[in-house]
């Protein structure tokens, strides 16, 4: 079978699997709202068909591209939405909490959806990239950020029963704040698709801060470019230019991704005159605040040390096959440290200052935003030995 073919069916078999992970959200949260099991065993055999198809396309792309398909940001946000799929499964399968799927399943769509928008072209590794370890190290990250997100899920979830959402405080600020953050990154990827498909890209050529001529291609339709940015046939482009020494074309991509995303909540607000935490409110009647502060904290349990081996132990061991060096301060190893101490005093607090309940929910939201910042902003935004993703 070639390659092409090969690719072609892993690409298939994800997009199946997102599907009927869509689908799934509708028996799983009639399932949440009355109480006949069959919704939920027809929500859990949905998610079950779509993890399994989830794990055809890793085989599959695993064998046409001849390595671990978690070298690049499509390959890693892709097997972490997987991850984070299959973790709730293995939450559901020792709690029985159908509730945990309806709030988990939405972000694995949107780090799936998020991972669409990178490029799905097969490149050769680069040297750095050629170890087993390299595989071994992002994959244990992958599977113990999924785990740790399940804390993430949990943590909105006790949040919404406990909180009076109707007065407003800090905490349902905060807490909207969060849904609002989880909507523009879904403006991001519809706003990302509509511009791959239904535009062109344009050409935008300027002088960059080592005063050498640089040429950036822009899929999204360019609001903000460099100083003195023209297109390639010299005419002036862009709303706003900003000085070289920022990256222009990312800050579009952010300034859209915003646009997009406050469009879309203002839309949902006009539409159900409702905050989103108001709305979400009536999904958590039935829940049971402890037993979600429980699965918080058991999911860091059981994260905690899998992110310790695959983000610091593994990941040293293939520094210093890859650059002759454990430890260099790089962004990434830093942000990964930043991880490992913050979920290191969640812990601390947990068990010693008995932080639980409320606080413990915040902690896990804090802690999922930390993991996001790290596997996205990190590789993205911030130069480092990293940037090849």
């Amino acid at each position: 079978m070639s390659t092409e073919t090969l690719l072609s069916l892993s690409s298939n078999s994800l997009f199946i699997a997102f599907v009927l992970l869509l689908i799934a959200i509708l028996p799983i949260g009639l399932a949440v709202k009355s109480k006949r099991k069959v919704f939920g065993k027809v929500g859990l055999l949905l998610t079950y068909i779509a993890f399994t198809l989830q794990l055809v396309y890793f085989v599959l792309r695993w064998i046409a591209v001849e390595h671990a398909p978690v070298s690049n940001m499509y390959e890693f946000m892709t097997f972490f939405g997987i991850m984070l799929t299959g973790s709730y499964l293995i939450i559901h399968s020792l709690y029985k909490q159908i509730v945990v799927g309806l709030f988990t399943i939405p972000v694995s769509l949107i780090i799936l959806g998020y991972g669409s928008v990178f490029t799905k072209e097969v490149k050769p590794l680069v040297p750095s990239l050629q170890s087993h370890w390299l595989t071994i190290h992002v994959m244990t990250v992958a599977f113990s950020s999924a785990i740790l997100s399940i804390s993430f899920a949990t943590g909105i979830i006790y949040l919404l029963k406990t909180l009076d959402v109707t007065k407003k405080s800090i905490s349902t600020f905060a807490l909207e704040f969060v849904l609002y953050c989880l909507v523009v990154v879904v403006g991001f990827i519809g706003v990302s698709t509509y511009f791959n498909v239904a535009t062109d890209d344009t050409k935008v050529q300027f002088e960059n801060k080592q005063g050498q001529e640089q040429t950036e291609i822009y899929t999204m339709m360019p609001l903000i470019v460099n100083k003195d940015a023209l297109t390639a046939s010299g005419e002036p482009v862009g709303t706003l230019q900003i000085t070289n020494a920022i990256d222009a074309k990312k800050l579009n991509s952010i300034v859209w991704a915003f646009i997009a995303g406050t469009i879309l909540y203002a839309v949902i607000l006009v539409i159900f005159r409702k905050p989103l935490i108001v709305l979400l409110k009536p999904l958590t009647n039935r829940v049971q605040p402890q037993l979600m502060d429980e699965i918080s904290y058991r999911a860091v349990v059981i994260g905690f040390p899998l992110f310790t081996l695959g983000g610091l132990i593994f990941a040293m061991i293939w520094a210093q096959i890859a650059w002759s060096r454990y430890w260099g301060w790089d962004p990434k190893e830093v942000w990964a440290l930043i991880t490992f101490l913050f979920y290191a005093a969640f812990l601390h607090f947990r068990l010693s200052k008995g932080w639980e309940g409320e606080k413990t929910a915040w902690l896990a939201i804090i802690g999922f935003g930390i993991i996001i910042f790290n596997q996205v902003f990190v590789n993205l935004v911030i130069a480092g030995l990293h940037s090849y993703a």
